[in-house]
């Protein structure tokens, strides 16, 4: 008996009428999406561990990175690398774009650390510099120990001259970081409990 799949005009369906509704993606293609799912994991281990816990992920995929970041064998490192790109690929777009929206948030967040940090050692350069920064500071924070601050711009003068290791300079520095992170910190916990209160 004949096929009837296999005959001219028989009933069988051909191959290429499915072509069109799935395409799959090309080697290329494919090649391209795995290098940036390795790449992302990649990021992932080198990103501080407070800041990892934080991404929506799998357990699985944050215990591979987790782990990853406390190899520090090169050839140990390497493979859980490769493993965590396993890993990566098994996630759907959706668990992906996720992660990757996670870590872009990230890249503003560090601008706007790095912008912070630098104005902080202009401030710094400027108390070394003049001594009416000092007074511009102390009118802004009055509660400093004006005694205190003069003797640590002296030694960081000193410092400088003399090519000593910058202790009093980075003195200055954590002085400066701890007065901007106070004026940056949210309101008391005392006002969250009086908005419960209201509720």
């Amino acid at each position: 008996m004949v096929n009837p799949n296999r005959s001219g005009g028989g009933v069988g369906f051909s191959s290429a009428e499915f072509e069109d509704d799935y395409e799959r993606p090309s080697k290329s293609e494919m090649k391209r999406q795995s290098d940036a799912l390795q790449k992302l994991g990649q990021t992932l281990v080198e990103a501080p561990r407070d800041r990892v816990k934080k991404v929506p992920m799998p357990e699985d995929v944050l215990d591979a990175i987790l782990e990853c970041q406390n190899i520090s064998n090169h050839e140990g490192r390497r493979r859980q690398l490769q493993f965590i790109g396993k890993k990566m690929r098994t996630l759907d777009q959706h668990e992906v774009a996720l992660i990757q929206a996670a870590v872009d948030s990230w890249k503003g967040a560090s601008k706007a650390e790095t912008a912070a940090m630098h104005a902080l050692e202009r401030r710094r350069e400027k108390l070394l510099a003049d001594d009416n920064a000092l007074t511009a500071l102390l009118s802004e924070h009055p509660q400093l120990d004006v005694q205190h601050l003069r003797t640590l711009i002296r030694n960081a003068r000193k410092e400088q001259a003399e090519n000593k290791p910058p202790k009093a300079y980075r003195e200055i520095f954590q002085i400066l970081k701890q007065l901007d992170a106070a004026k940056h910190a949210p309101a008391g916990d005392d006002d969250d409990a009086a908005d419960a209160d209201d509720e």
